[in-house]
């Protein structure tokens, strides 16, 4: 049967499919879609897989003296449908190496051999390993019987390593204090949608691991104190009864317990009193371990309500020395931010059992640690500390893959940064700091790198990288939830995060779960702030006086979909604002029309984006002639 279709009503189909347009995929990520592993509802397809391992691991550290002995068993499990004859190997630690491909220059302090393997077998099989040429931080080796789908195999693994004498994510502190990350060998993730991640650790970018569950072994001296990732099993071996006691007593505590204060260390009679003592720590369904180690670091404790529903508490603890007065404060700051975060948002219960703060000079995330700089400023020293104990959600909850998308670990930090920052210190204050700290240079700088899409990989950039990871990718989150509303953006945010919750989600999880959860098709906004060289630059061109207000013509010169207050200004001097969000652009993002109410003749009209800043500010405002 042919019928007409009136002008109206093909317009009207027009803009409903312009508006569930769909968002680029690339080829290769369109392949785990096809495969089933991937779902456009957002959720893990029904063939979704990922591979794990379970990891003994023992080492042991003699300070001063900055060799790390390791032994360790993997039992690499394929849960993938395919057969591996090869796996790589991750060596982040062999970035020390001298000629290693890094972004930046690399100090003599910084340098060193890398990781040393002195026996790897596989099986029953010894790899025959050459430390000379296994220099990358990626090793692949081969497998003399393939692992077959749904099967495991054994590796064992002796190694050695020189604790590089800068300390920056991991390394020396001081000459008995020392932070090990990234410490052991291990198997790279093997992935439905890249295969093994083999790409280079440049020394600036960041992670993508396997969720594993592990047995650490850390021996040390008499004296020396180890905090690490996971839950410590042999307080009692380790500590002498009184410290035992009252590192117990600060797991049900509101208030501060110092557990091992100055006077304790000077006596040395903290640790069990033999030659060495093995700390034995545990973790499961996690994606690294972190130690540190020190013979003169104050020991705090706390705890923190986390859970209301199941009554759950959560160890906050902190390892610092005497004389950094911010860092007196770091328990406390831990118990605010754990709760704040378990309560409001992201308003998910913090997951683990612990949090440790220890003093290094990274600002940098761990599962269930940070290491943190000392700070003289103590707000910037909560935020540092805010900031890092975030990323808990993105990318420890979530098995964010770092290397190619951190926007998605970074830029979530970071609003939620702002978001804990408002009720710590007030909208102004935190909305000056997020401008200065993470918009500003941004939208003041015009060079082409800048404004590359979001999307574009991580691995892929080499400027442009902080503003892709965090101030714009949070600004698209903020500019959601502005548009949304909290309770509808929380409901999407929380289905993206139960999908993903232990698993490896990529942005495309994210746009269809956020559509999922919203009930609503996002992706003209997705488009807009992840897949276009868009930043913020709107232009008033005109304001004409209506019934009631007045109808503003405005230009989005930058492209972006922002928010914005319309703020009227009277003769008298009186003001009114209007607030759009991000919504007015949808049917057109680069020209707009809309009413706004005004009671009184306007003198001038402004548009104000607040964080949101404009790039050229000057051509916001209308006065009237």
């Amino acid at each position: 049967m042919f019928r007409t279709i009136s002008l109206s009503a093909l317009l009207c189909l027009f803009v409903a499919q312009a508006h569930a347009q769909k968002l680029y995929i690339p080829r290769d990520i369109q392949k785990a879609y096809d495969a089933g592993t991937r779902d456009a509802s957002g959720k893990p397809g029904k063939n979704y897989w990922q591979n794990t391992g379970n990891y003994h691991i023992a080492i042991s550290v003699t300070p001063p003296g900055r060799t790390v002995k390791g032994t360790e068993q993997i039992t690499y499990i394929n849960n993938s449908p395919e057969t591996l004859k090869r796996i790589n190997m991750k060596l982040i630690l062999n970035i020390h190496r001298p000629g290693a491909a890094r972004f930046g220059n690399a100090s003599d302090d910084y340098l060193t051999p890398g990781i040393q393997i002195d026996n790897f077998t596989i099986g029953d099989a010894k790899v025959n390993w050459n430390n000379i040429l296994a220099s990358g931080t990626n090793q692949m080796v081969g497998l003399s019987k393939p692992l077959a789908p749904h099967d495991s195999v054994k590796l064992n693994i002796d190694w050695h390593y020189e604790l590089s004498k800068e300390s920056n994510r991991e390394g020396v502190i001081d000459s008995t204090t020392f932070f090990l990350a990234y410490f052991y060998p291990r198997v790279s993730v093997y992935d439905d949608y890249n295969g093994w991640d083999t790409l280079p650790f440049l020394d600036a970018q960041e992670f993508y691991n396997d969720f594993n569950n592990y047995t650490l072994n850390v021996t040390v001296p008499k004296n020396f104190i180890v905090w690490s990732t996971g839950t410590l099993r042999n307080a009692d071996k380790v500590l002498q009864p009184e410290f035992a006691k009252r590192l117990q007593r600060s797991m049900a505590s509101d208030s501060t317990v110092h557990i091992a204060t100055p006077a304790d260390l000077a006596s040395k009679t903290i640790t069990a009193q033999n030659e060495t003592n093995t700390w034995t720590w545990t973790a499961t369904n996690i994606s690294d371990m972190t130690v540190g180690i020190s013979d003169h670091y104050n020991w705090d404790g706390a705890s923190v309500l986390v859970d209301d529903a199941t009554h759950r508490l959560a160890s906050v603890q902190a390892a610092y020395p005497d004389q950094s007065a911010d860092f007196h404060h770091s328990v406390q700051f831990s118990r605010n931010a754990l709760g704040w975060f378990s309560h409001n948002w992201p308003g998910v219960p913090y997951p683990f059992p612990k949090m440790t703060v220890f003093q290094g000079f990274a600002d940098m995330e761990y599962p269930m640690m940070v290491n943190d700089s000392h700070q003289d400023d103590i707000k910037f020293a909560q935020l540092v500390q805010d900031h890092e104990q975030a990323h808990t959600y993105f990318p420890f909850y979530m098995g964010i893959n770092e290397s190619r998308y951190a926007f998605m670990d970074e830029g979530w930090a970071t609003t939620l940064e702002l978001l804990i920052g408002t009720a710590e210190n007030g909208k102004k204050a935190a909305d000056d700091f997020y401008k200065k700290f993470r918009v500003e240079r941004w939208i003041n700088d015009p060079s082409t790198a800048e404004d590359i899409p979001v999307i574009t990989p991580t691995s892929e950039q080499r400027n442009g990288y902080g503003n892709n990871s965090y101030g714009k990718p949070s600004l698209s989150y903020l500019a959601l939830k502005d548009m949304l509303g909290d309770a509808l953006f929380k409901k999407a945010l929380h289905t993206y995060m139960d999908n993903w919750h232990g698993k490896h989600p990529i942005p495309w999880d994210y746009f269809n779960s956020m559509n999922a959860g919203s009930g609503r098709n996002l992706n003209w906004f997705f488009n807009n702030w992840f897949f276009t060289n868009g930043y913020i630059d709107l232009k008033l061109d005109n304001a004409q006086a209506v019934a009631g207000g007045y109808k503003l013509s405005i230009t989005n010169v930058g492209g972006f979909a922002a928010p914005f207050d319309a703020v009227v200004t009277y003769a008298d001097g009186s003001t009114e604002s209007t607030h759009a969000t991000a919504q007015v652009w949808e049917k057109d993002q680069k020209q707009i029309t809309i009413t706004i109410k005004a009671n009184k003749t306007a003198k001038s009209i402004n548009l104000d984006g607040g964080i949101f800043m404009d790039a050229t500010p000057a051509d916001n405002k209308w006065v009237a002639k």
